[in-house]
Protein backbone atom coordinates (compact mmCIF):
# COMPACT_ATOMS: atom_id res chain seq x y z
CA UNK A 1 0.00 0.00 0.00
CA UNK A 2 2.42 2.63 0.85
CA UNK A 3 4.59 2.00 -2.54
CA UNK A 4 1.00 2.78 -4.30
CA UNK A 5 0.52 5.54 -2.67
CA UNK A 6 4.70 6.93 -3.70
CA UNK A 7 2.86 7.11 -7.26
CA UNK A 8 0.66 10.49 -6.12
CA UNK A 9 3.40 12.29 -4.44
CA UNK A 10 3.93 15.79 -6.09
CA UNK A 11 7.50 15.02 -7.05
CA UNK A 12 6.43 11.77 -9.73
CA UNK A 13 4.11 14.40 -11.74
CA UNK A 14 1.60 11.75 -12.08
CA UNK A 15 -1.53 12.52 -10.67
CA UNK A 16 -2.41 15.18 -13.78
CA UNK A 17 -2.47 12.22 -16.03
CA UNK A 18 -4.32 10.00 -13.40
CA UNK A 19 -6.73 12.66 -13.55
CA UNK A 20 -6.73 12.99 -16.95
CA UNK A 21 -8.06 8.91 -17.36
CA UNK A 22 -10.57 9.95 -15.02
CA UNK A 23 -11.92 12.75 -16.75
CA UNK A 24 -11.45 10.85 -19.93
CA UNK A 25 -13.63 7.81 -18.33
CA UNK A 26 -16.13 10.37 -17.16
CA UNK A 27 -16.96 12.18 -20.50
CA UNK A 28 -16.97 8.84 -22.45
CA UNK A 29 -19.69 7.50 -19.70
CA UNK A 30 -21.64 10.76 -20.13
CA UNK A 31 -21.87 9.78 -23.76
CA UNK A 32 -23.25 6.59 -23.19
CA UNK A 33 -25.71 7.76 -20.67
CA UNK A 34 -27.10 10.16 -22.95
CA UNK A 35 -28.20 7.35 -25.63
CA UNK A 36 -29.58 5.36 -22.74
CA UNK A 37 -31.90 8.22 -21.05
CA UNK A 38 -33.28 9.84 -23.94
CA UNK A 39 -36.08 8.55 -25.43
CA UNK A 40 -36.01 10.66 -28.86
CA UNK A 41 -32.38 11.41 -29.99
CA UNK A 42 -32.25 14.70 -32.20
CA UNK A 43 -29.03 15.62 -34.62
CA UNK A 44 -28.00 18.25 -31.85
CA UNK A 45 -28.42 15.67 -29.08
CA UNK A 46 -26.42 12.91 -31.11
CA UNK A 47 -23.28 15.43 -32.41
CA UNK A 48 -23.32 16.72 -28.57
CA UNK A 49 -22.85 12.69 -27.92
CA UNK A 50 -20.14 12.24 -30.41
CA UNK A 51 -18.02 15.06 -29.34
CA UNK A 52 -18.75 13.89 -25.30
CA UNK A 53 -17.26 10.43 -26.45
CA UNK A 54 -14.56 11.32 -28.78
CA UNK A 55 -13.07 14.33 -26.10
CA UNK A 56 -13.61 11.61 -23.53
CA UNK A 57 -12.00 8.67 -24.89
CA UNK A 58 -8.87 11.00 -26.20
CA UNK A 59 -8.39 12.09 -22.97
CA UNK A 60 -8.46 8.22 -21.47
CA UNK A 61 -5.54 7.64 -24.37
CA UNK A 62 -3.58 10.46 -24.05
CA UNK A 63 -3.54 9.87 -20.25
CA UNK A 64 -2.35 6.53 -20.57
CA UNK A 65 0.26 6.98 -22.86
CA UNK A 66 1.76 9.98 -20.62
CA UNK A 67 1.27 7.76 -18.00
CA UNK A 68 3.61 4.78 -19.49
CA UNK A 69 6.51 8.52 -20.55
CA UNK A 70 6.34 9.37 -17.23
CA UNK A 71 6.80 5.98 -15.67
CA UNK A 72 9.86 5.40 -17.89
CA UNK A 73 11.26 8.97 -16.86
CA UNK A 74 11.00 8.14 -13.37
CA UNK A 75 12.53 5.10 -14.00
CA UNK A 76 15.44 6.29 -15.39
CA UNK A 77 16.18 8.59 -12.35
CA UNK A 78 15.13 5.49 -10.05
CA UNK A 79 17.91 4.12 -11.27
CA UNK A 80 21.03 6.88 -11.32
CA UNK A 81 19.88 7.31 -7.81
CA UNK A 82 20.46 3.84 -6.96
CA UNK A 83 23.36 3.44 -8.54
CA UNK A 84 24.79 6.74 -6.92
CA UNK A 85 24.13 5.17 -3.85
CA UNK A 86 25.21 1.39 -4.79
CA UNK A 87 21.89 -0.41 -5.58
CA UNK A 88 19.86 1.29 -2.73
CA UNK A 89 16.81 4.04 -3.94
CA UNK A 90 14.76 5.06 -1.44
CA UNK A 91 11.89 6.56 -4.07
CA UNK A 92 9.72 4.23 -5.70
CA UNK A 93 12.05 1.16 -5.84
CA UNK A 94 9.06 -1.28 -5.46
CA UNK A 95 7.28 -0.35 -8.40
CA UNK A 96 9.65 0.77 -10.84
CA UNK A 97 13.38 -0.20 -10.03
CA UNK A 98 14.67 -2.21 -13.12
CA UNK A 99 18.60 -2.29 -13.11
CA UNK A 100 18.02 -4.46 -16.94
CA UNK A 101 16.15 -1.48 -18.41
CA UNK A 102 19.15 0.82 -17.39
CA UNK A 103 21.30 -1.74 -19.49
CA UNK A 104 19.55 -1.41 -22.60
CA UNK A 105 21.59 1.95 -23.13
CA UNK A 106 23.89 2.95 -26.10
CA UNK A 107 27.03 1.31 -26.58
CA UNK A 108 29.39 3.92 -25.84
CA UNK A 109 33.06 3.05 -26.69
CA UNK A 110 35.67 5.78 -24.94
CA UNK A 111 39.56 5.77 -26.76
CA UNK A 112 42.42 6.99 -24.90
CA UNK A 113 44.15 7.20 -21.35
CA UNK A 114 44.86 9.03 -18.38
CA UNK A 115 42.85 11.57 -16.51
CA UNK A 116 40.84 12.93 -20.31
CA UNK A 117 39.77 9.58 -20.07
CA UNK A 118 38.44 8.92 -16.76
CA UNK A 119 37.23 12.03 -17.01
CA UNK A 120 34.77 11.07 -19.71
CA UNK A 121 34.36 7.93 -18.20
CA UNK A 122 32.92 9.91 -15.02
CA UNK A 123 30.07 11.37 -16.91
CA UNK A 124 28.98 8.70 -19.26
CA UNK A 125 28.63 6.01 -16.68
CA UNK A 126 25.03 8.24 -15.15
CA UNK A 127 23.30 7.68 -19.00
CA UNK A 128 24.10 4.15 -19.49
CA UNK A 129 26.32 0.68 -18.67
CA UNK A 130 27.31 -0.32 -22.13
CA UNK A 131 30.39 1.40 -21.51
CA UNK A 132 33.74 0.33 -23.02
CA UNK A 133 37.01 1.97 -22.19
CA UNK A 134 39.82 0.94 -24.63
CA UNK A 135 43.07 1.94 -22.94
CA UNK A 136 46.84 2.47 -23.70
CA UNK A 137 49.17 0.08 -21.96
CA UNK A 138 52.39 1.21 -22.99
CA UNK A 139 54.52 1.73 -19.93
CA UNK A 140 56.71 -0.98 -20.67
CA UNK A 141 60.79 -0.06 -19.88
CA UNK A 142 59.91 2.87 -17.41
CA UNK A 143 61.63 2.58 -14.10
CA UNK A 144 59.76 1.06 -11.30
CA UNK A 145 60.73 0.44 -7.31
CA UNK A 146 62.36 -2.35 -6.65
CA UNK A 147 58.92 -3.89 -5.11
CA UNK A 148 57.70 -4.15 -8.58
CA UNK A 149 60.48 -4.99 -10.68
CA UNK A 150 60.63 -8.18 -8.26
CA UNK A 151 57.08 -9.00 -8.75
CA UNK A 152 57.26 -8.10 -12.20
CA UNK A 153 54.37 -6.25 -12.16
CA UNK A 154 52.57 -4.77 -15.50
CA UNK A 155 52.12 -1.73 -16.44
CA UNK A 156 48.52 -0.92 -15.49
CA UNK A 157 48.24 2.21 -13.85
CA UNK A 158 45.52 3.45 -16.65
CA UNK A 159 43.60 0.10 -16.43
CA UNK A 160 43.32 0.48 -12.97
CA UNK A 161 42.00 4.60 -12.89
CA UNK A 162 39.92 3.71 -15.89
CA UNK A 163 38.34 0.94 -13.00
CA UNK A 164 38.10 3.56 -10.47
CA UNK A 165 36.39 5.96 -13.35
CA UNK A 166 33.68 3.45 -13.73
CA UNK A 167 32.91 2.29 -10.18
CA UNK A 168 29.81 3.22 -8.86
CA UNK A 169 31.80 4.64 -5.51
CA UNK A 170 34.25 6.11 -7.17
CA UNK A 171 35.84 7.43 -4.21
CA UNK A 172 36.05 4.50 -1.99
CA UNK A 173 37.54 2.51 -4.93
CA UNK A 174 40.18 5.01 -5.73
CA UNK A 175 41.36 5.08 -1.64
CA UNK A 176 41.30 1.05 -2.07
CA UNK A 177 42.73 0.68 -5.15
CA UNK A 178 45.35 3.51 -4.75
CA UNK A 179 46.42 2.67 -0.94
CA UNK A 180 50.24 2.20 -0.83
CA UNK A 181 51.94 -0.37 2.07
CA UNK A 182 54.26 1.27 4.21
CA UNK A 183 55.56 -2.14 5.64
CA UNK A 184 59.21 -3.06 4.44
CA UNK A 185 58.32 -5.77 2.38
CA UNK A 186 55.44 -4.20 0.22
CA UNK A 187 56.99 -0.48 0.26
CA UNK A 188 56.41 1.13 -2.63
CA UNK A 189 53.63 -0.99 -3.76
CA UNK A 190 49.85 -0.15 -3.52
CA UNK A 191 46.97 -2.53 -2.93
CA UNK A 192 46.31 -2.03 -7.22
CA UNK A 193 49.38 -3.22 -7.49
CA UNK A 194 48.88 -6.70 -6.00
CA UNK A 195 45.27 -6.56 -6.43
CA UNK A 196 46.42 -7.10 -10.57
CA UNK A 197 49.09 -9.30 -9.74
CA UNK A 198 47.17 -12.07 -7.99
CA UNK A 199 44.26 -11.59 -10.67
CA UNK A 200 47.18 -12.48 -13.55
CA UNK A 201 48.39 -15.26 -11.89
CA UNK A 202 44.52 -16.60 -11.38
CA UNK A 203 43.03 -16.19 -15.03
CA UNK A 204 45.86 -14.84 -17.07
CA UNK A 205 45.07 -13.08 -19.83
CA UNK A 206 41.44 -12.77 -18.97
CA UNK A 207 43.11 -10.85 -15.52
CA UNK A 208 41.27 -7.58 -16.97
CA UNK A 209 37.96 -9.11 -18.25
CA UNK A 210 37.36 -10.75 -15.49
CA UNK A 211 38.01 -7.75 -13.14
CA UNK A 212 35.07 -5.70 -14.52
CA UNK A 213 32.61 -8.31 -13.17
CA UNK A 214 34.43 -8.74 -9.61
CA UNK A 215 34.39 -5.26 -8.94
CA UNK A 216 31.29 -4.81 -9.98
CA UNK A 217 32.26 -1.66 -12.30
CA UNK A 218 30.07 0.09 -15.03
CA UNK A 219 30.77 -0.94 -18.14
CA UNK A 220 34.28 -2.41 -19.00
CA UNK A 221 37.93 -1.14 -19.40
CA UNK A 222 39.88 -3.44 -22.04
CA UNK A 223 43.76 -2.70 -23.13
CA UNK A 224 44.11 -1.84 -26.65
CA UNK A 225 46.47 -4.98 -27.27
CA UNK A 226 47.67 -7.28 -24.58
CA UNK A 227 51.78 -7.43 -27.00
CA UNK A 228 54.45 -5.53 -25.31
CA UNK A 229 55.09 -2.70 -26.72
CA UNK A 230 56.66 0.53 -26.61
CA UNK A 231 55.71 4.31 -27.67
CA UNK A 232 58.27 5.44 -29.73
CA UNK A 233 58.99 9.65 -31.46
CA UNK A 234 60.62 10.69 -34.39
CA UNK A 235 61.52 14.33 -34.05
CA UNK A 236 62.17 16.74 -36.68
CA UNK A 237 65.49 16.61 -36.58
CA UNK A 238 65.51 12.80 -37.40
CA UNK A 239 66.37 11.97 -33.41
CA UNK A 240 64.38 8.80 -32.20
CA UNK A 241 63.39 8.55 -28.74
CA UNK A 242 61.99 4.97 -27.47
CA UNK A 243 60.55 5.27 -24.01
CA UNK A 244 56.82 7.52 -23.78
CA UNK A 245 58.17 9.29 -20.72
CA UNK A 246 61.23 11.12 -21.82
CA UNK A 247 59.45 12.17 -25.25
CA UNK A 248 58.69 15.82 -23.89
CA UNK A 249 62.15 16.02 -22.01
CA UNK A 250 64.15 15.41 -25.50
CA UNK A 251 61.65 17.40 -27.16
CA UNK A 252 63.00 20.35 -24.92
CA UNK A 253 66.16 19.35 -24.84
CA UNK A 254 66.86 19.50 -28.99
CA UNK A 255 64.31 22.36 -29.22
CA UNK A 256 62.24 20.56 -32.03
CA UNK A 257 58.80 19.41 -32.52
CA UNK A 258 57.41 15.54 -33.06
CA UNK A 259 57.58 14.65 -36.09
CA UNK A 260 55.69 10.97 -35.87
CA UNK A 261 54.74 8.60 -33.44
CA UNK A 262 55.21 5.08 -33.31
CA UNK A 263 54.67 1.53 -31.53
CA UNK A 264 57.20 -0.95 -31.53
CA UNK A 265 56.51 -3.74 -32.70
CA UNK A 266 54.15 -2.52 -35.38
CA UNK A 267 52.39 -5.30 -35.97
CA UNK A 268 50.75 -5.59 -32.35
CA UNK A 269 47.42 -6.75 -32.48
CA UNK A 270 43.79 -5.88 -30.32
CA UNK A 271 43.43 -7.68 -27.21
CA UNK A 272 40.05 -9.81 -27.38
CA UNK A 273 36.66 -8.00 -27.68
CA UNK A 274 38.44 -4.73 -28.73
CA UNK A 275 37.39 -4.69 -31.98
CA UNK A 276 34.29 -6.19 -31.48
CA UNK A 277 33.00 -3.33 -29.11
CA UNK A 278 33.96 -0.75 -31.83
CA UNK A 279 31.71 -2.70 -34.42
CA UNK A 280 28.72 -2.74 -31.97
CA UNK A 281 29.34 0.87 -30.66
CA UNK A 282 26.56 3.62 -31.12
CA UNK A 283 29.13 6.38 -30.23
CA UNK A 284 32.83 6.24 -30.22
CA UNK A 285 34.59 8.98 -27.88
CA UNK A 286 38.34 9.84 -28.97
CA UNK A 287 40.24 11.99 -26.54
CA UNK A 288 41.08 13.77 -24.42
CA UNK A 289 44.21 13.16 -23.36
CA UNK A 290 47.74 13.71 -24.45
CA UNK A 291 47.89 13.19 -28.29
CA UNK A 292 50.56 11.74 -28.93
CA UNK A 293 51.39 9.48 -26.16
CA UNK A 294 47.50 8.39 -24.98
CA UNK A 295 45.27 8.92 -28.47
CA UNK A 296 47.55 7.70 -31.70
CA UNK A 297 49.16 4.79 -30.24
CA UNK A 298 45.78 3.39 -29.77
CA UNK A 299 44.91 4.39 -33.35
CA UNK A 300 47.78 2.83 -34.86
CA UNK A 301 47.06 -1.03 -33.09
CA UNK A 302 46.47 -3.03 -36.07
CA UNK A 303 42.75 -2.88 -37.69
CA UNK A 304 41.92 -0.58 -34.73
CA UNK A 305 41.56 2.99 -37.12
CA UNK A 306 40.03 1.10 -39.92
CA UNK A 307 37.58 -0.93 -37.78
CA UNK A 308 36.37 3.19 -36.51
CA UNK A 309 36.52 4.09 -39.85
CA UNK A 310 34.08 1.49 -40.80
CA UNK A 311 32.07 1.27 -38.06
CA UNK A 312 28.50 3.68 -38.64
CA UNK A 313 28.57 4.96 -35.09
CA UNK A 314 28.91 8.72 -34.15
CA UNK A 315 32.72 9.83 -33.57
CA UNK A 316 33.56 12.52 -31.47
CA UNK A 317 36.61 13.80 -30.72
CA UNK A 318 36.96 15.81 -27.78
CA UNK A 319 39.69 18.52 -28.25
CA UNK A 320 41.85 19.15 -25.24
CA UNK A 321 41.70 23.03 -23.76
CA UNK A 322 45.19 23.70 -22.56
CA UNK A 323 48.42 22.60 -25.31
CA UNK A 324 51.03 20.01 -23.48
CA UNK A 325 54.38 21.43 -23.19
CA UNK A 326 57.14 19.55 -25.24
CA UNK A 327 54.32 17.45 -27.46
CA UNK A 328 51.59 19.98 -28.26
CA UNK A 329 52.76 23.19 -27.91
CA UNK A 330 51.38 26.32 -30.13
CA UNK A 331 48.84 23.88 -31.61
CA UNK A 332 45.41 24.74 -32.13
CA UNK A 333 42.26 22.61 -33.02
CA UNK A 334 42.90 21.54 -36.50
CA UNK A 335 46.64 21.10 -35.54
CA UNK A 336 45.30 18.24 -33.31
CA UNK A 337 42.82 17.18 -36.20
CA UNK A 338 45.67 17.08 -38.64
CA UNK A 339 48.26 15.06 -36.67
CA UNK A 340 45.87 12.16 -36.18
CA UNK A 341 44.70 12.18 -39.80
CA UNK A 342 48.45 11.97 -40.40
CA UNK A 343 48.54 8.77 -38.72
CA UNK A 344 45.50 6.96 -39.37
CA UNK A 345 44.27 8.67 -42.19
CA UNK A 346 40.61 10.78 -42.84
CA UNK A 347 37.13 9.23 -41.38
CA UNK A 348 38.22 8.51 -37.92
CA UNK A 349 36.13 12.00 -36.79
CA UNK A 350 32.74 12.88 -37.47
CA UNK A 351 32.07 16.02 -34.61
CA UNK A 352 34.69 17.69 -32.78
CA UNK A 353 33.77 18.48 -29.56
CA UNK A 354 35.79 21.73 -27.87
CA UNK A 355 35.35 23.97 -25.25
CA UNK A 356 34.22 28.04 -25.28
CA UNK A 357 37.54 29.12 -24.38
CA UNK A 358 35.77 30.86 -21.44
CA UNK A 359 38.56 29.20 -18.90
CA UNK A 360 39.30 31.46 -15.37
CA UNK A 361 42.67 34.04 -16.36
CA UNK A 362 43.99 32.83 -13.70
CA UNK A 363 44.50 29.78 -13.92
CA UNK A 364 45.71 30.37 -17.94
CA UNK A 365 48.56 32.28 -16.30
CA UNK A 366 49.38 29.21 -14.31
CA UNK A 367 49.79 26.96 -17.12
CA UNK A 368 51.64 29.58 -19.23
CA UNK A 369 53.94 29.74 -16.72
CA UNK A 370 54.65 26.14 -17.29
CA UNK A 371 54.83 26.22 -20.88
CA UNK A 372 51.34 25.13 -21.57
CA UNK A 373 48.46 27.80 -23.34
CA UNK A 374 44.84 27.87 -24.49
CA UNK A 375 44.85 25.41 -27.45
CA UNK A 376 43.66 28.02 -30.24
CA UNK A 377 40.41 27.44 -31.80
CA UNK A 378 40.37 28.01 -35.70
CA UNK A 379 37.40 26.80 -36.15
CA UNK A 380 37.11 27.60 -39.97
CA UNK A 381 39.66 24.93 -40.67
CA UNK A 382 38.08 22.35 -38.81
CA UNK A 383 34.35 22.36 -40.43
CA UNK A 384 36.33 22.82 -43.87
CA UNK A 385 37.49 19.23 -43.57
CA UNK A 386 33.88 18.22 -43.43
CA UNK A 387 33.83 17.86 -39.42
CA UNK A 388 30.62 19.33 -37.48
CA UNK A 389 31.59 21.54 -34.63
CA UNK A 390 30.29 21.44 -31.69
CA UNK A 391 31.31 24.22 -29.49
CA UNK A 392 30.51 24.11 -25.41
CA UNK A 393 31.43 25.21 -22.03
CA UNK A 394 33.30 22.08 -20.65
CA UNK A 395 35.94 23.34 -18.79
CA UNK A 396 36.09 23.37 -15.10
CA UNK A 397 38.32 24.15 -12.13
CA UNK A 398 39.23 20.68 -10.22
CA UNK A 399 42.00 20.45 -7.16
CA UNK A 400 43.54 24.40 -8.61
CA UNK A 401 43.78 22.27 -12.05
CA UNK A 402 42.13 22.86 -15.56
CA UNK A 403 39.76 19.64 -16.35
CA UNK A 404 37.08 18.78 -18.71
CA UNK A 405 33.74 19.19 -17.43
CA UNK A 406 32.41 15.08 -17.08
CA UNK A 407 28.72 16.35 -17.37
CA UNK A 408 29.41 18.86 -20.27
CA UNK A 409 31.30 16.03 -22.26
CA UNK A 410 28.72 13.20 -21.58
CA UNK A 411 25.63 15.71 -22.04
CA UNK A 412 26.61 16.50 -26.05
CA UNK A 413 27.54 13.14 -26.26
CA UNK A 414 23.82 11.93 -25.69
CA UNK A 415 22.51 14.76 -27.30
CA UNK A 416 23.83 13.24 -30.78
CA UNK A 417 22.35 10.24 -29.61
CA UNK A 418 19.07 11.56 -29.11
CA UNK A 419 19.12 13.43 -32.17
CA UNK A 420 20.14 10.40 -34.08
CA UNK A 421 17.59 8.25 -33.00
CA UNK A 422 15.46 11.13 -33.58
CA UNK A 423 16.46 11.07 -37.23
CA UNK A 424 15.13 7.25 -37.24
CA UNK A 425 12.04 8.15 -35.96
CA UNK A 426 12.48 6.37 -32.46
CA UNK A 427 10.99 8.75 -30.20
CA UNK A 428 9.18 6.35 -28.56
CA UNK A 429 11.27 3.69 -28.21
CA UNK A 430 12.78 2.90 -24.65
CA UNK A 431 16.22 4.18 -25.07
CA UNK A 432 15.61 7.29 -26.30
CA UNK A 433 12.59 7.82 -23.41
CA UNK A 434 14.89 6.93 -20.78
CA UNK A 435 18.24 8.87 -22.40
CA UNK A 436 16.30 12.31 -23.23
CA UNK A 437 14.48 12.19 -19.52
CA UNK A 438 18.04 11.81 -17.70
CA UNK A 439 19.68 14.74 -20.39
CA UNK A 440 16.76 16.96 -19.73
CA UNK A 441 17.40 16.39 -15.89
CA UNK A 442 20.92 17.65 -16.28
CA UNK A 443 19.85 20.19 -18.84
CA UNK A 444 18.39 21.59 -16.02
CA UNK A 445 21.09 20.89 -13.46
CA UNK A 446 23.42 23.16 -15.68
CA UNK A 447 21.34 26.32 -16.80
CA UNK A 448 20.76 26.20 -12.82
CA UNK A 449 24.63 26.30 -12.60
CA UNK A 450 25.47 28.73 -15.35
CA UNK A 451 22.30 31.26 -12.93
CA UNK A 452 24.60 30.85 -10.20
CA UNK A 453 27.87 31.38 -12.11
CA UNK A 454 26.48 34.31 -13.59
CA UNK A 455 25.26 36.08 -10.21
CA UNK A 456 28.55 35.10 -8.85
CA UNK A 457 30.32 36.64 -11.66
CA UNK A 458 28.00 39.90 -10.90
CA UNK A 459 28.51 39.85 -7.54
CA UNK A 460 32.72 40.17 -8.35
CA UNK A 461 32.58 43.11 -10.74
CA UNK A 462 30.46 45.13 -8.39
CA UNK A 463 33.25 44.36 -5.42
CA UNK A 464 35.94 45.35 -8.04
CA UNK A 465 34.41 48.33 -8.64
CA UNK A 466 33.68 48.92 -5.40
CA UNK A 467 37.03 48.74 -4.80
CA UNK A 468 38.41 50.80 -7.91
CA UNK A 469 39.62 54.24 -7.42
CA UNK A 470 37.23 56.61 -8.06
CA UNK A 471 39.22 58.92 -10.24
CA UNK A 472 39.90 55.90 -12.27
CA UNK A 473 38.26 56.50 -16.45
CA UNK A 474 38.58 52.74 -17.58
CA UNK A 475 35.83 52.04 -19.88
CA UNK A 476 33.05 49.07 -19.35
CA UNK A 477 35.01 47.01 -21.86
CA UNK A 478 38.24 47.01 -20.26
CA UNK A 479 36.39 46.59 -16.85
CA UNK A 480 34.29 43.57 -17.50
CA UNK A 481 37.21 41.57 -19.64
CA UNK A 482 40.12 43.36 -17.53
CA UNK A 483 41.23 39.67 -16.48
CA UNK A 484 40.79 37.91 -20.24
CA UNK A 485 42.98 41.14 -21.71
CA UNK A 486 45.83 39.96 -19.22
CA UNK A 487 45.57 36.78 -20.41
CA UNK A 488 45.38 37.33 -23.60
CA UNK A 489 48.23 39.85 -23.49
CA UNK A 490 50.46 36.81 -21.53
CA UNK A 491 49.41 34.26 -23.89
CA UNK A 492 50.22 36.50 -27.12
CA UNK A 493 53.96 37.04 -25.37
CA UNK A 494 54.19 33.31 -24.71
CA UNK A 495 53.14 32.39 -28.02
CA UNK A 496 55.70 35.11 -29.94
CA UNK A 497 58.63 33.91 -27.84
CA UNK A 498 58.09 30.12 -28.60
CA UNK A 499 57.40 30.84 -32.26
CA UNK A 500 60.84 32.56 -32.30
CA UNK A 501 62.54 29.39 -30.46
CA UNK A 502 61.02 26.85 -32.99
CA UNK A 503 62.22 29.21 -35.86
CA UNK A 504 65.41 29.36 -34.41
CA UNK A 505 66.00 25.88 -33.99
CA UNK A 506 64.51 25.19 -37.77
CA UNK A 507 67.18 27.17 -39.10
CA UNK A 508 69.60 25.25 -36.61
CA UNK A 509 68.26 22.25 -38.50
CA UNK A 510 68.79 23.54 -41.88
CA UNK A 511 72.41 25.04 -41.35
CA UNK A 512 73.25 21.17 -39.98
CA UNK A 513 71.95 19.57 -42.74
CA UNK A 514 73.51 21.66 -45.02
CA UNK A 515 77.01 21.01 -43.20
CA UNK A 516 76.35 17.46 -43.60
CA UNK A 517 75.84 17.77 -47.10
CA UNK A 518 79.01 19.70 -47.92
CA UNK A 519 81.18 17.16 -45.40
CA UNK A 520 79.35 13.97 -48.04
CA UNK A 521 80.45 15.77 -51.17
Amino acid sequence: MKGFLEWFKSSTKMKRWFFLVLLGIVLCCFGFSKIFVQKELKFEDLLLIVITFIIGFTFVILGIIYIQKRTLELLIQANSIAIQNGGKNSNIKSLIFNKNLYEKGPNIVVIGGGTGLNTVLEGIKKYTSNITAIVTVADYGKEASNSRRELELLPLEDIKESMVALSSKEDEMKKVINHCFVTNKLRGLNFGDIYMLAMNEIFGNEAIYKSSDILKIIGKVLPVTLDEIKICAELKDGTIVEEKDKISDVVYEKVTKINRIYISPSNAVPAPGVLEAIRNADAIIIGPGSLYTNIIPNLLVKNVAKTIKESKSIKVYVSNIMTEPGQTDNYSISDHINALVEHVGKGIIDFCLCDTGEVTPEFVRKYNKMGADLVEQDLQKVSGKGITIIQKDMSMIRQDVIRHNPDSIATAVIGLICDDLKFKDKQNDTQYVLLNSKLKEQKKKEKVHNHGKKIQKKKQQKEEKKMAPKFSRKSKFQEKYKERINAIQNSDLKKEQNRKLFEEAEKFDKIREKNGNEKNN
